[in-house]
């Protein structure tokens, strides 16, 4: 089967009904998990501290509720308008916006404690337009997303390449921007489980090693990484998020929240607060 990136771009192969169905598979949702805790774990971030996070190519916010449920704070951004229709209808926390990461970002300098990105930066490697090229899309994409971190921080890429010469370019443009780091290959052996990491790094750091073969010689680290993976797990089957969740509020509270969340988006028509809201009306016959 073809790979969706040689289909056609991504904002028109994520239309409607696809966005719909991507975001309803259980096993989509089930290995963007699982991707979204590497990658998270990856980062490295300082333990039982919320973060401001970049989620790259957010989609329908699947990876954004794996940053809620750890407590961070994020912004997502993605190029597909359907996409992000569906994540506004399942109400994630995130604050979102339409971009195409090839034009480059305009954060202020230091915004972000880490950015992630999953099965996204393989989609820069097409010409979709015939004023497209590859390697200057990919170098204005590093090249704002290095000043948009801070120091040290790091960001964590989940991609698909095609061919050896595509992680060249990637990792090459990636350097001229700034970045340190390299690539992370878990279960290299394996033809199923085989994942590729781009862990990019913004300050001096050592790069982790994959999963496949990687010897912990502090038990207590082990012990500490299954830990959180089993946490993380439980709140999903339980669907527990790290924040306080619709079951948790009363519908005044609800309904407050929401409003709010819609005024910072900048969405017009919010009704103003009162002492009417979330009233229940008469029924009139």
């Amino acid at each position: 089967m073809s790979r969706p990136e040689e289909i056609g771009p991504p904002e028109i192969f994520y239309g409607d009904t696809e966005a719909k169905k991507y975001t309803a598979n259980t096993r989509v949702q089930t290995i963007q998990a699982q991707m979204t805790d590497r990658a998270l774990e990856l980062l490295q971030l300082p333990p039982d501290e919320s973060c401001f996070l970049l989620d790259i190519g957010c989609g329908s916010g699947l990876s954004g509720e794996i940053l809620d449920e750890d407590g961070h704070v994020w912004v997502g951004c993605d190029i597909s308008p359907s996409m992000l229709e569906v994540a506004l209808e399942r109400e994630v926390e995130g604050d979102l916006f339409l971009q195409d990461i090839g034009q480059g970002f305009g954060f202020r300098p230091g915004t972000f404690d880490g950015a992630i990105s999953i099965s996204v930066i393989q989609w820069l490697l097409n010409a979709d337009a015939s004023s497209h090229s590859p390697p200057q899309r990919l170098t204005r994409f590093f090249t704002t997303l290095h000043s948009a971190l801070k120091n040290p921080s790091r960001a964590v890429f989940q991609f698909y390449p095609n061919s050896d010469d595509q992680v060249q370019l990637i990792t090459s443009c990636a350097q001229k921007a700034g970045f340190g780091g390299g690539l992370v290959v878990d279960y290299p052996n394996s033809r199923k489980a085989r994942k590729m990491y781009l862990c990019l790094m913004v300050g001096q750091q050592e790069i982790p090693k994959g999963l496949d073969g990687e010897e912990i010689s502090d038990a207590s680290t082990a012990k500490k990484r299954e830990e959180i993976k089993n946490e993380r797990r439980r709140r999903r089957d339980k669907g527990i998020k790290g924040k306080k969740g619709k079951k948790d509020l009363t519908a005044k509270e609800w309904i407050l929240k929401k409003k709010d969340l819609y005024r910072t988006r900048g969405k017009e028509g919010v009704p103003r607060d009162s002492k009417f809201t979330a009233r229940k009306r008469r029924v009139q016959f």
